[in-house]
């Protein structure tokens, strides 16, 4: 047992060197070029960390297969290269957990609801997430719950139906940020964030975790939730 779990860290370690490793720690620029000024160091590497993230993540593929420790390693190395880069914020945007049969139109999370909540915190534990956003229904606040203990924040209650004036918050971050929405808002907060590629959320679907990453122009990435 000690010798697999040795195999593993070596692994562990082994993918964030060479993830690390493509980021340049100082650009060299030809005298003569002829494409321009070489862009910034920041800027270099958040484009390169974005593209290593995209390509980890692909979109709606990234599932069962993988772990719930891989996801969180992802997420915390792609944070580690763009917050040594100074890049802007990212924001994970979720639907709400899985809800209870009864409460009427505001019910309690499911156990398996809960379950989703505890694992989304163990996920974004290494995320510095410094702002948590909820609607006034118990389910996004109770999905957050976890998250927020981890992080000891206070949630920040934006009515459900102003997606505008939540994404004028997210736009005004200095920080990172989680927001927990429903599958009917998240697709027009991430439009109204200035993503253009079109978003549905199945009515049965909770596994999806969408990375925003918050500068000009805004960057979508799509992970799932190991289960």
């Amino acid at each position: 047992m000690a010798n697999r779990e040795n195999r593993r860290a070596r692994a562990r370690d082994s993918s964030q060197d060479r993830w690390l490793s493509r980021i340049p720690s100082t650009p060299s620029p030809s005298p003569k070029s002829a494409v321009g000024p070489w862009p910034s160091l920041a800027r270099t590497r958040s484009m390169l960390a974005a593209e290593e993230l995209r390509s980890l993540s692909t979109l709606r593929d990234y599932t069962h297969d993988v772990e719930m420790k891989h996801v969180a390693l992802i997420i915390s190395v792609f944070l580690s290269v763009l917050l040594t880069a100074g890049a802007a914020p990212i924001v994970f945007i979720v639907r709400h957990a899985e809800k209870a049969a009864t409460g009427g139109n505001d019910p309690d999370l499911s156990v398996a609801g809960q379950k989703r909540a505890e694992a989304l915190a163990r996920i974004l534990k290494d995320s510095q997430i410094t702002t948590v956003f909820v609607t006034e229904f118990k389910r996004t606040q109770e999905t957050a719950a976890p998250t927020v203990k981890e992080a000891r924040l206070s949630p920040i209650v934006v009515p459900s139906n102003d997606v505008a004036g939540m994404a004028a918050r997210v736009r005004a971050l200095s920080g990172n940020a989680l927001v927990v929405g429903h599958g009917n808002t998240i697709p027009e907060l991430i439009k109204a964030l200035g993503i253009a590629t079109p978003i549905a959320i199945p009515e049965n679907d909770y596994s999806e975790i969408f990375v925003v990453l918050v500068h000009n122009p805004p960057q979508l990435f799509l992970l799932h939730y190991p289960f």
